[in-house]
C-alpha cells in the first residue's frame, strides 16, 4: 500500500568547499506527486539518516519551484536537471542526487556558479541604456524574429547546459553555452544590436566560440528546450563576417 512505501535518496555531501565527498543514505515515506525538492525538505525537517542517526540538513538551492529561476539543478541519477521539476514516481530508485561538478561546490548540493555569470559579463549579455531620459517609442522587430528571440529568452541560468557539455571543466576556459546563446539573442535585440561587434569579439577569443566540441549535449539536456546549438552556428556565420570586418576595418563589408 502507498502508506507502507518508502523513496530511497543516496545524497552526495561535502562538508566544505576543501573537504572530501561522501555519500549518505536517507529513507523517507512516499508521498504522491512528492518531487526532489520535497524530499529534500522533509530531510531538512528531520535530518536522520538511514541508519537512524542524526544528522545535518542537506544544503541545496532554491527559490521559484515551477522551473523559472534555475537555482535548484543538480545531477540526478547522472543527469544534471532541475529538481523541482524531478518527480519521484519517474525515477529510478535509489534515487542519487550529486552536485554539478562543472562548479566548486560550496556545500552539499549548493555549488559557486560564478563562472557562468562572469561569462554574461564578459559578453556583455543585457541591453546597455544610459540615462533614464524619454528616448521615445523603441525600435520594433520583425514578429518573425521576436518569436526565435523569446525562445532564446526563455534561458535562466540554470548551469545545466554547462553541466552537460564536455568541453566545460575546470581545464578549459569555454564559456560555454547559454553565455553563447545570450549573445546572438541580445545582437538580434535593436537597441542590443548597437554593440554587436563588441559581444562577437568577445566570443572570438581564448574560450569563445571555437572552444566548442558541437557534441550537441546542450541543447539535449536544456529544460526550456532553447535551440542553443543553432545559436551557436549562427555565431559561427557572425563572427567570421566580423572576422573580415576587423581585417579590412571596414563595417561596410
Amino acid at each position: 500500500m502507498a502508506e507502507n512505501k518508502t523513496v530511497r535518496f543516496i545524497v552526495t555531501r561535502q562538508d566544505t568547499p576543501d573537504s572530501a565527498p561522501y555519500e549518505e543514505e536517507f529513507v523517507l515515506p512516499y508521498r504522491q506527486n512528492m518531487n526532489v525538492i520535497s524530499a529534500l525538505m522533509e530531510i531538512r525537517r528531520n535530518p536522520v539518516n538511514a541508519k537512524g542517526e542524526e544528522t545535518v540538513p542537506v544544503s541545496w538551492d532554491m527559490n521559484c519551484l515551477e522551473e523559472v529561476c534555475g537555482a535548484c539543478s543538480m545531477v540526478i541519477n547522472g543527469k544534471p536537471r532541475q529538481s523541482c521539476t524531478a518527480l519521484v514516481d519517474k525515477l529510478e530508485q535509489p534515487i542519487r542526487l550529486e552536485p554539478m561538478k562543472t562548479f566548486p561546490v560550496i556545500r552539499d548540493l549548493q555549488v559557486d556558479r560564478s563562472r557562468m555569470f562572469d561569462s554574461l559579463k564578459r559578453v556583455k549579455a543585457w541591453i546597455p541604456i544610459d540615462g533614464t531620459y524619454d528616448l521615445g517609442p523603441g525600435p520594433r522587430m520583425p514578429e518573425r524574429k521576436r518569436q526565435w528571440a523569446y525562445e532564446l529568452s526563455k534561458c535562466m541560468t540554470c548551469g545545466v547546459c554547462l553541466e552537460a557539455c564536455p568541453n566545460v571543466n575546470s581545464k578549459s576556459d569555454f564559456i560555454g553555452p547559454a553565455p553563447l546563446s545570450q549573445v546572438r539573442l541580445f545582437n538580434a535585440h535593436p537597441t542590443g544590436e548597437m554593440n554587436k561587434a563588441e559581444r562577437l569579439e568577445a566570443i572570438m577569443g581564448d574560450g569563445g566560440l571555437t572552444n566548442c566540441g558541437n557534441s550537441q549535449n546542450c541543447v539535449q539536456s536544456c529544460p526550456k528546450g532553447i535551440p542553443l546549438t543553432t545559436s551557436i552556428a549562427a555565431l559561427n556565420r557572425d563572427t567570421s563576417i566580423q572576422a573580415f570586418k576587423n581585417f579590412f576595418g571596414s563595417d561596410q563589408v
